[in-house]
């Protein structure tokens, strides 16, 4: 695929915003009324309602709660467009955020397409491990291996800011992607794009990496036609498939690291929930690591494995 020259649009690229479409609150409240009602009806969250109405047609959510029934509004795209890409969600499991593009993540608003997985609030944690064991006086090399968007690149380009990273995927569509993110955050100069295989396009860099991160594909096979339909259906394989128990990716970059990470070199990945006694005695039985921790996201689900490659 080419380079992007502009912003990526929604999924539905027939769809062009329209420039201060006037509407009546009246006429706003009787569609999101009814928008909720079959959101519900197809057991989907009325909030993607709300989210849809103020991302999707940049609703100003003040003027419409305080507003009278005549009073007029003005949307950015207009209540037909929106009725279309709601019935897409309704339809085939589209997720919003494909179709509106973007996805907020920390302090950033990402721009996200189905060449990506859509960044998930519980990975935002792994920003904050890395400053906990590192610091954010960190100077050395990190890497994010399997970018995709790259919102962990960015994530680190902005809490390491002495840093230089390395963003790596295998997919030149999510590369132009995630530097065209970068670009859009003003971090297009922090952040070197590689596309390769994991650890491949970095031989430059081997024995020198002080951290390396990254969300794997971790989801085993034959998982993936059971997941909800908007993951199944639309978010790449390439991104969700570990193997037949899931582990392929992780077993990979354990082997790989030590031989690009530096002594103490810091190894932190993202796993499925119950991986992590897996993940660990891989660790363990590869000797070049200390002992591994294991890191709990909010709803207290083992999702991050995290450890050092030994002093040599």
């Amino acid at each position: 695929m080419g380079q992007l020259s502009q912003q990526p649009q929604s999924q539905d690229e027939s769809l062009t915003r329209d420039a201060g479409v006037e509407v009546t609150v009246s006429q706003v409240r009787a569609w999101r009324n009814q928008a909720r009602s079959s959101a519900l009806a197809h057991n989907l969250d009325p909030a993607e309602v709300d989210w849809l109405l103020s991302e999707g047609a940049r609703l100003d959510r003040l003027k419409f709660r305080l507003g009278q029934p005549g009073d007029r509004l003005s949307l950015s795209r207009s209540l037909e467009d929106l009725t279309h890409l709601w019935q897409k969600r309704l339809g085939d499991r589209t997720p919003l955020q494909y179709l509106l593009g973007s996805v907020p993540w920390r302090n950033f608003n990402l721009l996200v397409s189905p060449a990506v997985l859509i960044p998930r609030p519980e990975t935002e944690a792994i920003i904050d491990i890395v400053l906990e064991r590192k610091g954010a006086d960190s100077a050395g090399i990190w890497v994010d291996l399997g970018t995709g968007s790259g919102a962990i690149a960015l994530g680190l380009a902005q809490a390491l800011p002495k840093a230089k990273i390395y963003a790596v995927d295998c997919s030149a569509e999510a590369l132009t992607l995630a530097q065209t993110n970068a670009e859009r955050h003003g971090l297009g100069d922090r952040i070197q794009f590689r596309q390769g295989s994991w650890f491949e396009p970095l031989a430059a860099q081997r024995g020198q990496l002080e951290g390396m991160v990254s969300n794997p594909p971790y989801i085993p096979s034959s998982q993936i036609p059971h997941l909800q339909p908007e993951v199944s259906r639309h978010e790449p394989h390439l991104a969700l498939d570990g193997g037949d128990d899931g582990l392929t990716a992780l077993r990979h970059l354990i082997q790989t690291a030590p031989d690009y990470l530096q002594p103490r070199g810091l190894w932190l990945v993202e796993i499925m929930s119950g991986q992590s006694p897996a993940v660990c005695e891989l660790l363990q039985d590869n000797g070049n690591y200390e002992t591994p921790h294991v890191v709990r996201d909010f709803a207290g689900h083992d999702r991050f494995v995290l450890t050092q490659t030994k002093q040599r």
